[in-house]
């Protein structure tokens, strides 16, 4: 038995049952990273010796009958963007190459007080910045489907981790879809949570206002399972409200009859691949067969999302990233005459062109002059989308969209068009933008490369949009099918 295919819930239940050790499924996991790490390159650390002896320390008390917590004893990849004490974290950049954190971040914390075995720190675009995985600062991870291809990002390394069985689960960041379109790409579970859901401290910021936390797994259950034990109030991050935590695992049981689903015009527009379209009627067909009202509704700024995240995203990157300056922490040249040569030569040696680039977008938006024709105006924008959704969710529980206008693209084939990879977030834009939930379900294959298609909800309604992902998992095997990886 291949211990590291199984899923979360099926490594609970074992562990429990003494079926095997936490240490047996941790080495199962490390030897799927030896023999397909180097081709895929998921990870950029790799925990071995601390994960197994997070596992023996399981096993030892299961041995004593000791209460377990849910996640002990399961290996998980962590995005190399959470803070994890003693264990390096780069974020994936030059500037951080060599930066171990004296502390761990909440959800971090939370896996690590429970138990949990991080197997590693999974890859990522550098800071959170990109969409295809190729803007490490180290190298690209490659899509276990086809290692010629893009997994998507920029939770990379966490969705070809799970795909390729290296893990158990994974932690990723969604800002503008980096959880759910690597999650398409790769044929995984992918949740990107609603604003404030799962706590972000200690997870480096990229875009305070949009940063989202959540899980990256084998199915829709194991999503539910993990987001049971991260989500919630937490006093370090005051964008936490005291909203109640659902019995996700509870309301996922629920079939979908009289669920209404809508389908936004604006999502399916020219440009979008007649095949993935095709995949996304087709789930849309499905969820009508198992008893869901499928009706056809409008978001009519979805249009300007993507212009209005590039204003956003790099004005809140300047600030930000504007700590990264070689006085407290991280890469310092201080091979200059004067501070600012610091700053200067720090900055320049240690971002990639996709930080910088944002970086310099940012500063101008934000510049005298510039605030109120740009990021003013965006904001204001956000909120007509904002209420776009709102008013929607007035008439049905869950939006059906595609994940992506086109399936994973070739390696390097947009690195000179960033405009055009910009695009490829046309679909997960907008309910970042709206704080609302979203989840991405592999759905169909096409051309032998995976299509996700994605369920949003309202903020905080986790538990909708997971009970229509796990009844469309129950009807449907997709989410099953592996890449064939030698």
């Amino acid at each position: 038995m291949d211990l590291n295919k199984l899923t979360v819930l099926e490594t609970f239940e074992g562990l429990r049952d003494k079926k095997f050790s936490s240490e047996e499924i941790t080495k199962s996991c490390l030897k799927q990273i030896e023999s397909f790490n180097g081709q895929i390159k998921a990870f950029i650390t790799i925990n071995e010796d601390g994960a197994i002896l997070q596992a023996k320390a399981v096993d030892k008390k299961i041995k004593n009958k000791s209460p377990l917590s849910p996640l002990a004893g399961i290996p998980v990849a962590v995005k190399d963007l959470f803070c994890t004490k003693d264990l390096r974290s780069t974020a994936a950049s030059k500037i951080l190459e060599n930066y171990i954190p004296p502390y761990d971040a909440t959800v971090v914390e939370k896996i690590r007080t429970g138990d949990g075995v991080i197997i590693g720190k999974a890859n990522l675009d550098e800071f959170g910045m990109g969409n295809s995985g190729e803007k490490s600062g180290f190298f690209p991870t490659h899509n276990p489907w086809d290692l010629e291809r893009v997994p998507g990002g920029s939770s990379s390394g966490s969705a070809a981790a799970t795909a390729s069985d290296m893990c158990i689960y994974a932690l990723g960041t969604d800002t503008g879809g980096s959880i759910r379109q690597p999650a398409s790409f790769c044929n995984v579970t992918g949740l990107k949570v609603s604003y404030g859901r799962v706590s972000r401290y200690g997870v480096m910021a990229m875009t305070s206002s949009l940063d989202t936390i959540g899980p990256i797994t084998k199915n829709v259950a194991d999503a539910a399972f993990v987001l049971q034990q991260i989500a919630g109030y937490d006093k370090k991050d005051s964008t936490t409200p005291a909203e109640k935590v659902d019995d996700y695992l509870k309301e996922i049981k629920k079939d979908v009859k009289g669920l209404k689903i809508g389908l936004p015009k604006e999502y399916f527009i020219e440009g979008l691949d007649e095949e993935v379209r095709n995949v996304v009627l087709a789930a849309a067909k499905k969820f009508e067969d198992m008893g869901a009202e499928v009706v056809d509704v409008s978001l009519p700024h979805t249009d300007l999302a993507v212009a209005v995240y590039y204003i956003i995203c790099p004005s809140e990157v300047s600030s930000n990233m504007a700590r990264y300056d070689g006085i407290r922490y991280g890469l310092s040249k201080r091979d200059g005459k004067d501070l600012l040569d610091i700053y200067l030569n720090t900055k320049s040696s240690g971002f990639g062109d996709e930080v910088k680039r944002r970086i310099m977008i940012g500063t101008y938006a934000l510049s005298a002059g510039y605030y109120d024709a740009y990021y003013k105006k965006a904001m204001q924008v956000r909120t007509l989308v904002k209420q776009d959704f709102d008013k929607t969710f007035s008439d049905v529980d869950v939006i059906l969209t595609p994940v992506s206008p086109a399936l994973a693209w070739k390696m390097g084939e947009n690195m000179s068009d960033p405009l055009k990879e910009y695009l490829a977030d046309v679909f997960t834009i907008p309910a970042s933008l709206a704080g609302i939930c979203g989840l991405a379900i592999p759905a169909g294959l096409v051309g032998g490369l995976p299509v996700g298609v994605q369920l949003l909800g309202k903020r905080f309604d986790e538990k909708t949009i997971l009970r229509a992902g796990y009844q469309y998992q129950l009807a449907t095997d997709w989410h099953q099918q592996k890449p064939n990886i030698k």
